[in-house]
């Protein structure tokens, strides 16, 4: 139902590019001409984006900073000259191919390669191993590369860890003897590089490093007793993946616990993997139903005994989204969020004592979320937080003990991410843009609060922009595009932001962008009914003929995990939008209030228990504006299209305000929220068992009966996230009030529509053949 960073200095970071495209105006460009439109010449097609990979970006390496900000590290391919195991006639027709991990300066000089990758190539093998990601000991003796990966939810999180030790380039597999494929998770180096530690089975274990001797830390995990690592619904809506965490002593580890029993299963069914059906089932809680029960506790390496965290309350109506470790071994911070959401304890524990302090608390009217581990200082004399209390996210240092509060971002404005801290310098970078909700700039603060924040993007990079910075806060891969420009991406020096190298600069792909006809677009604000201003972006076919009116669509999303008004590239579906630009459309996309926007506390959470009524209204509000503005729309021909939440928000679009939108394609919708998750759904709708009302006013399913457009239905019977199980219910509403539409099931596919061959070419066709249906006239 939602859009979905994790920030870890040695957690294998992949900084891909996606395609993008700039706006660029041909000899040629599609007008509409009675009931028909002008061909194009050289116009997208959809077989260019989606099947040929046409305008396919230049993608960057696999980059990771060293954490002394000395240099960097990334793969880069080539061809062995000779391979152990494959007989010259295989080399000469297939090739040998692999990963080097190879170092440069943090400058872009002094190459070196640091990992041949045939130094990962396993005993009896015949070639090396894919590397999905690695990560250096802190001592610089031993690379740890994850491979064989399996999915998990949404991550592929589960596969096979190997060691290489860099001074014999000696390789073993994690896992003790003969280690079973496809075990193990999260598996990282302690900080004294001696161990690693990682789950198997839902337990965590222990292995000295150079050594096959595994100890098990954890002994109790089961099919429903899960340490180390999450259920569902943990994964899918705090977006934590890995459960434990090493003492910055090495001698104890902390981890959360859930018991997933009394949870009830989710089945899907396979109908083409065999010549019978399959199942798959997974706990999973729906809104107002019973939840895994969460704590948290510190496993001791010297006795292996746990000493648990003892909250007070029942552990299944509470989350625990964060802990850190408070600046040493000593106390951890644990995050303690009641069930509402909407109240926030932070404790320490000291696990030793066995004592919990209560050292501040979060609250709100509304709901609490993105929630951000707290940033201890070295000495755990203070912590970097995150918080909303003055009505803007804003970072602000907190003493240990909670009494002494600085805010560190002062101002009505909203910082978008923390991206690094360096306590030497007295230097914190963030990312917000105070002015203009669509973009991101870089910007500076002092840790000890004694200068205002400034801004360290230049001008000259008005649009997004975004930042991996190194550890020590020196250098940093920047990386900016605009609506209609490809990413360029380089190495800056951030003190002045001087680019010392550029990494990707996207000429081909621009070059191709050139030689296409491609929208005008526009950035633009509206007011709502009651005056809230809210944003937009809108496409016109080049030279449009202002003397025309013409088809509008909309691009929707509306709910509170993201936001669609952004001025940065989007790849295929700038072209995609591109395309239908071509064929005689415009296309527009507004930010409801409640989005993902850095606009203020007020405008997130002014959707509480309103998601589907006050949010698809500003939609309508917004409508009504712009055909005022740009009298080329043709308000009696608005379609609109959404994914997921994007999804719900076109019918609950098509279903209450049908006589604006008549055309419409929902995919993967949640048509009835009593169907969605706990987390998600009671956070921002209440509980449903105490607020029948709150569901029964915002589901599109509750006016279904309304429908007097044309609907496309889209869902994948594989989705474990927005499950077909409510599209199946919507169509027994319509079926029921005699309501015709158009239905698509993809089998087995899963949220994204995106696996299997073929199908995201298929899936953008039939939804471009449905709008020319129904709006080209």
């Amino acid at each position: 139902m939602k859009i979905i960073k994790t920030s870890a200095l040695l957690v294998a970071i992949l900084a891909g590019i996606t395609i993008q495209g700039c706006s660029m105006t041909s000899n040629t460009s599609p007008s509409t001409t009675g009931n028909a439109v002008t061909p194009i010449s050289n116009p997208l097609t959809l077989e260019q984006i989606y099947k040929d990979k046409y305008f396919k970006a230049q993608r960057s390496t696999y980059f990771k900073w060293l954490d002394d900000g000395t240099g960097y590290t990334v793969l880069e391919q080539r061809e062995a000259d000779k391979k152990v195991g494959v007989k010259a006639d295989d080399e000469k027709e297939h090739g040998v191919k692999g990963n080097d991990i190879v170092f440069y300066n943090a400058d872009g000089t002094g190459r070196k390669v640091l990992v041949a990758f045939e130094k990962l190539l396993p005993e009896g093998a015949d070639e090396a191993f894919a590397i999905e990601s690695y990560q250096f000991s802190k001592d610089g003796q031993w690379l740890m590369v994850f491979t064989n990966s399996e999915q998990v939810w949404r991550s592929r999180s589960r596969g096979d860890f190997w060691l290489l030790n860099l001074n014999t380039n000696k390789l073993s597999q994690l896992g003790g003897e003969n280690p079973e494929p496809k075990k193990l998770m999260f598996a990282k180096f302690s900080p004294d590089s001696s161990k690693v530690a990682y789950v198997r089975d839902n337990n965590i274990y222990m292995q000295a490093v150079g050594s096959n001797t595994v100890s098990a830390l954890t002994t109790d995990g089961s099919a429903t007793t899960v340490n180390g690592n999450f259920d569902w619904v943990y994964e899918e809506e705090f977006s934590i993946r890995d459960g434990f965490s090493w003492s910055p002593d090495n001698k104890s580890i902390a981890y959360w616990q859930l018991d997933t029993s009394g949870v009830k299963y989710f089945t899907m069914i396979n109908n083409t993997k065999a010549l019978y059906p399959s199942l798959t089932e997974f706990p999973y809680p729906k809104a107002g139903e019973t939840n895994s029960a969460v704590r948290v506790g510190v496993v001791s390496l010297s006795d292996k005994q746990t000493r648990w965290a003892k909250l007070e309350g029942d552990n299944r109506d509470r989350y625990i989204p964060r802990i850190s470790w408070a600046g040493d071994g000593e106390s951890l911070l644990i995050q303690d969020l009641n069930r509402p959401q909407n109240h926030n304890n932070l404790w320490l524990f000291n696990w030793q004592k066995q004592q919990l302090t209560k050292i501040l608390a979060e609250k709100d009217d509304a709901f609490i979320e993105w929630f951000y581990s707290a940033n201890w200082s070295k000495s755990g004399e203070f912590f970097i937080w995150h918080s909303e209390r003055d009505g803007w996210r804003h970072l602000y240092r907190i003493s240990r003990d909670g009494k002494k509060i600085i805010d560190l971002t002062p101002g009505d404005y909203d910082i978008v991410d923390m991206l690094a801290i360096n306590e030497d310098k007295n230097v914190l970078y963030f990312s917000a843009s105070p002015d203009d909700a669509a973009q991101r700039y870089l910007y500076r603060t002092a840790i000890d609060g004694s200068s205002k924040p400034v801004r360290v993007t230049p001008e000259q990079f008005n649009g997004s922009n975004s930042y991996y910075v190194s550890k020590d806060a020196s250098w940093a891969m920047h990386t900016y595009s605009k609506f209609n420009q490809p990413a360029v991406k380089q190495i800056i020096k951030v003190s002045d932001h001087s680019n010392v190298k550029t990494l990707v600069e996207n000429s081909e792909l621009k070059q191709k962008l050139a030689e296409q006809s491609l929208p005008n677009h526009e950035f633009f604000k509206v007011a709502a009914r009651d005056g809230t201003e809210l944003d937009g972006y809108i496409m016109f076919p080049a030279d449009m003929d202002p003397n025309k009116k013409y088809p509008i669509v909309f691009y929707v999303y509306g709910e509170p995990w993201g936001s669609t008004v952004q001025d940065r590239f989007e790849g295929n579906s700038y072209l995609y939008k591109s395309l239908l630009t071509q064929k005689g459309f415009i296309v527009a996309s507004v930010d409801n209030r409640g989005t993902r926007a850095p606009k203020g506390r007020d405008w997130r959470k002014s959707i509480y228990k309103k998601i589907g009524s006050i949010t698809v209204q500003d939609q309508v509000d917004a409508l009504d504006a712009m055909a005022k503005r740009w009298d080329v729309i043709d308000s009696e021909r608005v379609g609109v299209w959404g994914h997921s939440g994007g999804g719900s928000s076109t019918l609950n679009l098509l279903f209450r305000h049908g006589d604006k939108f008549k055309v419409g394609i929902a995919s993967a919708p949640v048509p009835d929220i009593r169907l969605y998750d706990t987390i998600y759904q009671e956070r921002y709708s209440g509980n449903p068992n105490t607020d029948p009302q709150s569901y029964d006013n915002t589901s599109p399913i509750s006016f279904a009966k309304n429908l007097s457009g044309k609907l496309l239905l889209i869902h994948g019977t594989g989705d474990d996230n927005v499950h077909y199980q409510g599209s199946e219910r919507l169509i027994d509403e319509l079926v029921k009030h005699n309501k015709q539409f158009e239905f698509f099931a993809y089998p087995n596919r899963s949220h994204s529509l995106k696996e299997g061959k073929g199908t995201a070419l298929h899936y953008h066709t039939m939804m471009a053949e449905f709008f020319e249906k129904n709006l080209l006239k």
